[in-house]
C-alpha cells in the first residue's frame, strides 16, 4: 500500500510539516486531503493532540477513518500537562512503534507536538536532551512552559527509575 513518498510529502502545505523519522511524521492542522495523501504514502495512525472542543475544519475520528487510518486524541493544554499526558503520549508511540506502524502526530502549529514527543526522544529513542529539544524546535515547540514540563517530566521518570534500581 505504501508508495515510495515520504509521510512528510503527503503533508504538503500543513503548517510546520516534519518526518523526524522515517516512521514519524508531525504538523501542525492537517487538511482533510491530507489524511488520504498520508495513508496513501503508508501512515497508519494518526495522533490529535488537539481537546476534542478546539475547533478543527472537519472531524478529525470520521476523517481519519474515512482514510482508513487510526485515530488517537490524546489531549495537550497550552500550559504545563499533567504527567499522565507525557506518559500517554510515550506509552501510545512506544506501542505503535514497535508494531511497526508509521504515525502522523499534530495540533494546530507544532507547538504542543513538540512538547509531547520530548519525552517519547529521550527516555525510548535515548536522544540527549539537546538532540530531543532541537527536534521539538524544528517540529515547533516555542512555549518554554512546555519545554520545561518535558524536561521536568523526564528528570522525574529518571530519578524515579534511578531510585528503584537503587533499592533492589
Amino acid at each position: 500500500m505504501a508508495s515510495s513518498d515520504t509521510l512528510v510529502t503527503a503533508l504538503n502545505g500543513v503548517v510546520n510539516a516534519r518526518e523526524p523519522f522515517p516512521w514519524l511524521a508531525t504538523g501542525g492542522q492537517p487538511g482533510i486531503e491530507h489524511l488520504g495523501s498520508l495513508r496513501r504514502a503508508g501512515c497508519d495512525a494518526v495522533i490529535d493532540t488537539r481537546d476534542p472542543m478546539e475547533p478543527q475544519p472537519f472531524d478529525p475520528s470520521v476523517a481519519a477513518q474515512n482514510a482508513h487510518l487510526t485515530y488517537i486524541n490524546i489531549p495537550v493544554p497550552h500550559s504545563a500537562p499533567d504527567d499522565a499526558v507525557f506518559e500517554r503520549v510515550r506509552s501510545t508511540l512506544t506501542a505503535l512503534h514497535g508494531e511497526g506502524k508509521r504515525v502522523f502526530v499534530y495540533c494546530n502549529s507544532g507547538n504542543r507536538v513538540g512538547a509531547a514527543l520530548i519525552p517519547y526522544f529521550m527516555l525510548e529513542l535515548r536522544l540527549t536532551d539537546q538532540q530531543a529539544t532541537a527536534k521539538a524546535m524544528e517540529i515547533g515547540l516555542r512555549s518554554a512552559e512546555l519545554l520545561e514540563a518535558a524536561l521536568a517530566y523526564v528528570r522525574r521518570v529518571r530519578d524515579s527509575d534511578a531510585s528503584t534500581s537503587a533499592s533492589r
